[in-house]
Formats: structure tokens, sequence, C-alpha cells
């Protein structure tokens, strides 16, 4: 029915009706209104979260790689960062808060690179060029003299040659007398060179070639048999694949010596990887396994664990630590968390780990949008790194290093600290900022721990620069065969990235290693097979005193 004051009843009672029927429609109507005014705020809340998941993948996708920012995004940085921080807080639940900025890139010159010089260890092959008789004779009718000379290199390769090593054993035998059994053999032969395959084609030259191709150059065993036959060579994937499994099995006393010198460091760091095994008992050949690394090592001699499990369970890396005393440094996988509560170790965050959530956010938000609070946290994050690269290019270390993070550094992080703590509170948790921030505070007690020993870094990239080569090896050859394979390629990986580590060429290094093992026995020769014992001086003078004693 409509009112309107003609027909408006004279009466109070009706009145008073006509009040409270209004009255209860118009709560209907604001309580209507809130719900909707709940919902599209849910609405734009989970569009906000959606759009930055979609820019997010679209920029993973389709950027740069590098998370390193480019100099005007630095630039760009560092103008909101210098701001007074109440003009950063205006819009406390934009990821986009500040001003736009515009920025000049002062322009620079840079030096035209010379061509280096070719490695004086190659030998040359001298190859002259003169001038015929007759142009050597001047215009006047005098003889030309030599006055000097130009010398110019070019780089030629010779590709890879086989050879065959034939072994002849001399056998000898009494023509005197038939021999007696009792009183020792009849016939006797010169003894066979001890292999490390015993029966085996395969010498350690071509071993440690086999193994550089695919653990170092990434270079699966069915390229190489392809490349073997271009030369005449056949050579199957099966027999290269039975030959590392072998070759990592003989291995096996060398890398119980490397894993104890790993545990007798004061720092071990952690990362793990996925890995696919196809014929693993019990598991479907699509199922993830794991390949997990650690670093650690005496100071200056550093080693490196890889070790297959089908699992990313926490007990795998609980059972490798079991009684390690010392510092645990790894990412914020949650499988780590066993470390709080292990008696004598000290468990340390990454903040490489925590500074790509932040730059998630940039990402995200798109080459239009504009700096805010994910860039004043990555400013934060950069001035704790600049410390330790100035503190570095000084050469500080030992307790020199301690003194200067604890004048340094603890200042930005406590700085850092109290606002993150003030910016929690103003951002909304299921936010690409929201979770870098709450990722941060989660991990603060690891990733401050750093400053207290000389050490640590502050972030983990050791172990994740160790998973790395795995990692473009898996993009070539995809998979492993089996549970056995996938262990002979930990191994392999384990002795060539240790000697990577410690400044030896890995091919020189394996065929050192493969032509000396069937000869050691016993601890100490085991250990002095180790890449951390060895320089390259040494296998120079190896490969010297191996081309003597080559037949010709």
């Amino acid at each position: 029915m409509q009112f309107s004051p003609e027909n408006l009843p004279d009466d109070i009672p009706s009145l008073k009706g006509m009040v409270i029927s209004f009255s209860r429609e118009n709560q209907r109507f604001c309580e209507e209104n809130r719900h909707l005014s709940e919902s599209q705020h849910r609405y734009e809340m989970e569009n906000k979260l959606l759009r930055e998941q979609v820019l997010l993948m679209k920029a993973k996708l389709f950027g740069r790689k590098s998370e390193k920012l480019s100099p005007e995004e630095e630039s760009e940085q560092q103008l909101l960062f210098d701001e007074p921080a109440e003009e950063l807080e205006n819009d406390p639940d934009s990821e986009q808060a500040g001003a736009e900025q515009t920025i000049e890139v002062p322009a620079h010159t840079r030096k035209k690179a010379g061509r280096k010089p070719l490695p004086e260890n190659l030998p040359r092959v001298i190859m002259e060029h003169d001038l015929k008789e007759e142009e050597k004779v001047c215009a006047c009718g005098c003889t030309m003299e030599r006055i000097g000379e130009e010398i110019s290199e070019q780089l030629e390769v010779i590709p890879a040659k086989m050879r065959v090593i034939r072994h002849v054993r001399y056998k000898y035998a009494c023509r005197c007398c038939e021999g007696v059994e009792d009183d020792g053999p009849t016939v006797k032969i010169a003894p066979a060179p001890e292999q490390i395959i015993p029966k085996s084609m395969a010498t350690p030259s071509l071993l440690a070639y086999i193994f550089t191709a695919k653990f170092v150059d990434a270079l699966p065993f069915y390229r190489q048999e392809k490349i073997f036959a271009r030369i005449g060579v056949e050579l199957s994937r099966t027999s290269m694949c039975t030959w590392a499994m072998k070759a990592a099995e003989r291995c096996g006393p060398v890398l119980d010596m490397l894993h104890a010198e790993i545990r007798s460091g004061p720092l071990i760091n952690a990362d793990e990887t996925t890995v696919q095994v196809l014929d693993e008992p019990g598991r479907p050949s699509t199922s993830t396994s794991y390949m997990w690394v650690f670093r650690g090592g005496p100071p200056g001699k550093p080693g490196l664990i890889y070790h297959y499990h089908p699992s990313r369970a926490s007990e795998v890396a609980e059972t490798f630590l079991a009684g390690y005393r010392g510092y645990v440094q790894t990412d914020g996988y949650q499988g780590y968390n066993f470390l709080q509560g292990l008696e004598g170790v000290e468990h340390v965050g990454c903040w490489a780990h925590a500074r790509r959530k932040f730059v998630e956010v940039v990402q995200a938000r798109g080459k239009k949008g504009k700096a805010g609070s994910a860039d004043v946290a990555l400013q934060y994050i950069q001035k704790i790194y600049r410390i330790e690269h100035e503190a570095k290019g000084r050469g500080l270390n030992g307790e020199e290093l301690s003194r200067e993070r604890e004048r340094t550094s603890k200042p930005v992080l406590e700085e850092f600290k109290a606002w993150l703590d003030k910016k929690v509170l103003q951002t909304p948790p299921k936010g690409l900022l929201g979770k870098a921030i709450a990722y941060t505070l989660g991990q603060w007690d690891r990733l401050v721990r750093y400053v207290d020993s000389p050490y640590l870094t502050p972030d983990n990239n050791l172990a994740e620069n160790a998973i790395r080569p795995f990692v473009v090896g898996r993009k070539n050859w995809l998979f492993s065969g089996n549970a056995q394979g996938a262990r002979a390629s930990a191994a392999l990986y384990s002795l060539i990235e240790t000697a990577k580590a410690n400044g030896l060429e890995p091919y020189s290094y394996l065929r050192y290693l493969f032509e000396r093992l069937p000869h050691a026995h016993a601890e100490d020769e085991y250990r002095a097979l180790l890449p951390q014992y060895l320089s390259p001086a040494d296998l120079v003078a190896a490969q010297q005193k191996q081309k003597t004693l080559d037949p010709e």
C-alpha cells in the first residue's frame, strides 16, 4: 500500500503501527545491505588474490628467471625506502602503496674487451709464412731484410681419439718336467692388472670420460651411444649404465670417508629436489622421489653428498644427521623442523628464500604496478647482503666478521623486525605480501642466527648451487631407470661436485680416482683419494707420469 500525506491515518495507534512496520522493513534492508557489502568485499579480495596468482604465474612462465632486480627497479626501491615511514603506510591494505617515481639512469661507457689469450699449457704447432724469394726484392733492386714478425694464434680441436689397450700376459712352463701340482703350479702367468671393474673392457679414462659427459655436461647415455657410433665404436647405453652402477659401488669406501668428512665441519647445508625413478618396487613409475644434498666439511675443504630416497620425509635428513653437532642451514621446508629439538644442533634459515617471497609480490604486480611495501622489505634485505659483500671485500673473517655483524647487521635486522611486526597487523594474511611477511616472521629466529658464527652466511645458496647441476642434468636425461641407477647417480654426483668445489677438473679427478682405487685397501688410502686432499698439481703430475708409461 502506497502512503502519502493526504491518505495518512489520523489516529495515533495506526500511525505507530506504520512506524513499526517501516522500522522493521528498514532493518531488514540494512541487514541485506550488510550481507551484500560483506559478499562484495569477500569477492573483491578473492578476485585480488586470484589476480595476484595469475600475474605471478605469467611472470614465472614468460618473465625473466633471474630474481636480481634491474637497475631501474633498485633505484625505484631506494627512492621509496628513503621516504618517511608514515608516507609508506597511507594505504595499509594495499600492496602498491607509494607514489609513482620517475628516475633518470645516467649513461655510461664501457671499454671494449679484447680477445683473451689462449691457455699457455696447450701445445703449439708453429706454421711459418714467408714471402717468395722474388717478393723479397725491393723496387730499387736491393734485397729486403727481415725486420720482425707478426704472430697470431688460432685454436684447433682434435676430435676424441679412441685406442685399444691390448694386455698380453705371458705364460711359463717347465720343459724339463711335467711338474707336480703339490710342488706348486705347473704353469705360471703374469697377473692381470687390477681394474676398478674387473673383467671389463672399460679403462679408467673411458669411465671418467663417460661419467663426465653425463654428470657434468648433462649428456645422457643414449646420446653418447650415438656419438661413439659415429666414430665406429659400438658402446651401448646398457653397458654404460652397468658401468656407472659398478663404479659407484666400488667407490663406496671413498664415499664413506666423504660422509665422515662432511660431518666433521661446523656447518652442513641441506636441500632436496625431485627425481623420477621408473622401476621402483611397490611404486608406480610416475611417483616422485627425491635427491637430497648435504654440503659440509672443515673450512677450506668442502664436501658434498647426494643421497637418493623415495621420500621427502624428515626421517631422511634425521638419519643422515644423527649424532652431528653443529649448525645446519636449510630453507623453510617443514621437514627440517625436527632440527629445533635436536641436541647440539643449531638450525639456521635462508634469507634467499625469504627474499624470494617478496620478489614474487613485485613480479605479481607487473611492470605497471607502483612500488610498495614489498620493495621496502627488499631494501632491508639488500642492506643485509651489502654488509656481507663489503665485509668480504675487506677480507674480514673470524672475530673481525663477528664484530662487524654485531655493529652493522644487527641494527638493520632489528629495524626490519620492527617494521614487519607493524606491517603484519595492517596486511591481509592471504595475499602474497601477507604470506611473505608471515613466512619471514615465522622463520625469524633461524634467519638472524647467521650473525652468531663467522662460518655462517645469510642464505643456503651453497646447497642450492649444489642442487643446480643435478637439475640441469635431469632436464636432459629426465629420469633414472631404477633405484640402483639413482643411487649410482647420487654417488657419482657426490664425487664430481666435491672435486669441483675443491678446484679440481672432474675428468682428471675421476681418472685419477679410478686408476688408484683398485690398489687402496686401508682407510688412510681411501681418504687420500678424496678431492679435499688433492690439488690440481697432483692431477697434472699423475697425467704426466701416465704419459711416460703409455706405450707408443
